[in-house]
């Protein structure tokens, strides 16, 4: 059944009025003329076939019948205001489902999520690490982390970070005799792969270095586990910026050599455009910004010329 409801301005100005007891008084918290306030009023009258207010004195009374009526309305306006209020904070506050790659969930994003959680304990993290990319429209997923070119139609997409490819490897392997000096020492080490040999093969072109057997050393078919193998001290890995990052700062990986390929891809943010302004994906989505330009800023601190001759001063000794 179709509902029979008035104007909902007019009922804003006949509850204001009969609050204020006055169109003048009414229309300046409405932020409206007097006349305006009171074509209102007149035209709910009319509607209703029944007077809401009469004239007593150079005041204004509601009648009977008004107050009557003006319980349904406040009733009504509070009602519409708590289920906002509900349904603003469902959009502030609750559950966030993500979803990322194994990869950067293991080697990135878990070991920063007691931050996020310290300063915004009313959201509650949901992570599915998955290769797979998500169907917005048919999975209950808010916002995933993407590894590619950024090209997504129809979703909003912000940039997480640019990435290089560079050498990893536990401090200990660059000290003392048998440290890692130059790429050529690589001979002596083993590689760890990611996948395939394939991304080693540009390195060392990149490097100038053509002696080395980049065929051998331990395959991973996670870019996570082989890191987690150069942290150990089983070798040297390529590593992306944002997988190598963590260890990178807290002194388990070091950087060998300063060469670096530029990753054909980047990190993104990836959400549906509808709800890419909810507080609660905003929210999120500042704070992944936030810490990845942390770490950009950190690791430019890190491999500084300044921090690298101390490091090379130490792997002498």
């Amino acid at each position: 059944m179709r509902r029979r409801l008035p104007s909902l301005n007019a009922l804003k100005a006949f509850e204001a009025t009969a609050r204020q007891e006055s169109f003048t008084k009414a229309a300046h918290e409405l932020c409206v003329t007097q006349g305006a306030v009171s074509q209102q009023v007149k035209g709910l009258e009319a509607e209703l076939g029944v007077r809401l207010f009469r004239r007593e004195r150079q005041r204004l009374v509601i009648t009977e019948a008004g107050r009557t009526y003006l319980e349904v309305v406040r009733d009504a306006f509070d009602r519409l205001a708590m289920g906002t209020e509900h349904l603003l904070q469902r959009q502030k506050s609750g559950t966030l489902t993500i979803t990322t790659s194994p990869n950067f969930a293991a080697k990135w994003l878990v070991h920063r999520l007691g931050r996020f959680s310290e300063a915004h304990p009313e959201i509650e993290l949901r992570i599915s690490a998955s290769i797979q990319h998500v169907d917005f429209a048919r999975e209950d997923i808010d916002l995933a982390i993407r590894h590619g070119v950024g090209q997504w139609p129809g979703l909003h997409v912000t940039r997480l970070c640019a990435e290089e490819l560079f050498p990893v490897c536990s401090p200990e392997l660059v000290r003392g005799r048998g440290a890692l000096r130059s790429p050529r020492d690589l001979k002596r080490h083993t590689l760890l792969h990611a996948d395939d040999t394939g991304d080693w093969v540009k390195w060392l072109k990149l490097a100038g270095v053509d002696d080395v057997d980049f065929k051998r050393g331990t395959v991973f078919n996670q870019a996570s586990m082989a890191i987690d193998a150069a942290v150990d001290g089983h070798g040297i890995a390529l590593a992306r910026t944002a997988l190598a990052a963590w260890d990178l700062l807290s002194g388990r990986l070091v950087r060998p050599f300063p060469q670096a390929l530029e990753a054909p891809y980047a990190l993104w943010i990836v959400c549906p455009t509808s709800a890419a302004e909810l507080p609660k994906i905003a929210t999120f989505r500042s704070w992944l910004l936030k810490e990845a330009a942390d770490d950009t800023r950190r690791l430019a601190e890190l491999n500084s010329p300044a921090r690298e001759g101390a490091v090379t001063r130490a792997a002498r000794h």
